[in-house]
């Protein structure tokens, strides 16, 4: 369900998998963070990969701007994992929380 749950609000509204998948790995499966982020992130791949794939059939897809996102994006990645393994537990679903607070009140702003 977890993974229907993500791949269905990737594909409707373009959202990032891990908002869906990690507070679910979490809550539902009992994951600590980390473990529900590397998770995700294997996951998001495989459901990013045929999203784009299906958006692409449609023509919606400009693979310039996708590289132009995508490759900085790395660097962001890598600075991210290393930043992760570093700071506490609590910290990490304490910010994952608050990114998700500010995220809803953007979305219901509009």
């Amino acid at each position: 369900m977890i993974g229907t749950g993500a791949g269905l609000f990737s594909g409707l509204f373009g959202v990032g998998g891990g908002t869906v998948i990690v507070p679910l790995l979490v809550l539902w499966l009992g994951h600590h963070e980390r473990e529900a982020t590397g998770t995700s992130l294997a996951a998001i791949a495989v459901i990013a990969a045929v999203a784009a794939a299906v958006q692409g059939g449609y023509g919606n897809v400009h693979l310039d701007d996708g590289l132009l996102v995508g490759v900085p994006a790395l660097g962001g990645v890598l600075a991210g994992t290393w930043f992760q393994q570093r700071v506490p537990q609590r910290t990490i679903s304490l910010l994952f929380a608050a990114l998700l607070v500010a995220t809803a009140i953007s979305i219901l702003v509009r």
